[in-house]
């Protein structure tokens, strides 16, 4: 790679201001805020079990404490990593570039599990809700047949372009969206557990997913029961779409950075990435038998695993490239960087321990997968088998074995 000395890293198309490079509008601040709240939350439905399993006063505390060590940590390194490196690829470009392409694809491959085991969730989660109202939906074949309708119809909603586009200006917009979206977000749960946890009796076993829609029964009747019920649904429908959105545009990334066959970069007519889309929903329909708390466990090891390679990967450019560019910058030295991050690799550590021996043996067994489809799709690549191919408009990344003098910015 030759040394290229002052050059910053230049997004694909940032000069154009509305426009991607497909043409496809640019998402500006407003949109993706919510675009961020829906991906990380969707507000409170599904976290009801927190109560049965800790009572009102320790799930209200285990949130507002998961913001502090947790939320606020992984914002600041998403807005400093990703004004860094404003492409589709996203913390796949981030753990490539500090730790080189096989440990980047393991990312893409841990995160995009992650979020395709989260998106089978939102429709069983939904239909938790409205089974009170329309018990037929709670099993058998009309449960299937709608877990169906509503994969089908929320991923024609992605193909569309519901959400398609990149990020306006992502240097200036995306730490300012990421600040407002984590407000959104603990709000968006300590609100209505407080308020709900303080206006009935709490009986413990009661709490599962779905019982806000029965404590609005209780406190204002069937007008705010059906109320209720409609903003799960339009929650859940968010929190599918804006997950379903982010899965393919991570795919999109990878085929951009030669990772994956050339075919995962292809668009729709609307600009959206066609076969990320049809693999993630795939995916969706496949896993959307399992129970909610079995779906959590399995997403919760994998995006830990992830989060492990993601924080590695902020050190380390912390370290070796001290001097990149860098729009947003976290205000802590190294060994302030390193501290932030304790407590939430802490609580990774935690998480994956009290994980169940079957979620433990899935979970590697799928890592494992990751770790012979890179090289297996790298001797493709060289048999020319499928082709692959690097965007010309993306910049070249500096992997882990490239030494770096200090006046030389991270990417060229």
């Amino acid at each position: 790679m030759e040394d290229c000395v002052g050059i910053k890293y230049s997004s694909v198309n940032e000069g154009e201001e509305r426009k991607g490079g497909h043409g496809v509008p640019k998402v500006s601040i407003i949109p993706l805020i919510f675009l961020i709240f829906y991906e990380v939350s969707g507000g409170p439905f599904g976290i009801e079990d927190s109560v049965k399993a800790a009572g009102p006063l320790l799930a209200i505390a285990g949130f507002l404490l998961f913001a502090l060590i947790w939320s606020v940590p992984e914002a600041l390194i998403t807005a400093e990593m990703g004004t860094m490196f404003p492409e589709n690829g996203g913390y796949v470009v981030w753990v490539s570039s500090a730790l080189g392409p096989f440990w980047g694809f393991q990312q893409g491959w841990a995160k995009w599990l992650s979020g395709v085991i989260d998106n089978a969730l939102y429709p069983v989660l939904f239909l938790d809700y409205v089974k009170s109202s329309i018990p037929a939906l709670g099993d058998g074949l009309p449960r299937t047949l709608a877990v169906l309708i509503l994969t089908v119809a929320l991923t024609y909603m992605n193909y569309r372009g519901t959400l398609a586009g990149e990020v306006e200006n992502p240097k200036r917009t995306l730490p300012r969206a990421l600040s407002y979206g984590l407000v959104l977000v603990v709000g968006g749960y300590l609100y209505p557990l407080i308020t709900c946890t303080a206006a009935v009796p709490v009986v413990r076993e009661f709490w599962t997913d779905g019982y806000f829609s029965d404590v609005a029964r209780i406190l204002g009747g069937f007008w705010l029961h059906s109320w209720l019920q409609a903003a799960a649904a339009l929650s859940n429908m968010g929190n599918f779409v804006t997950e379903m959105s982010s899965d393919s545009y991570q795919l999109l990334g990878m085929a951009e950075r030669g990772m994956l066959p050339e075919f995962f970069a292809k668009r729709s007519r609307y600009g959206t990435p066609l076969i990320g889309i049809m693999f993630s929903a795939f995916g969706v329909v496949l896993l959307s038998w399992m129970s909610f708390q079995e779906i959590i466990a399995a997403e919760n090891y994998l995006y830990c695993l992830g989060m492990i390679l993601e924080f590695i990967a902020f050190i380390k450019l912390r370290v070796v490239h001290p001097n990149a560019s860098r729009p947003y910058k976290i205000p802590l030295g190294t060994i302030g960087a390193v501290l932030m991050i304790i407590p939430p690799t802490i609580l990774i550590v935690v998480v994956m321990m009290l994980a169940s021996f079957k979620v433990m043996v899935v979970s590697i067994m799928a890592m494992l997968v990751g770790f012979v489809l890179q090289p297996a799709l790298v001797y493709v690549e060289k048999r020319r088998w499928l082709k692959f191919s690097i965007s010309a408009e993306l910049p070249d990344l500096p992997y882990s074995n490239v030494e770096e003098d200090s006046t030389i910015p991270l990417v060229c």
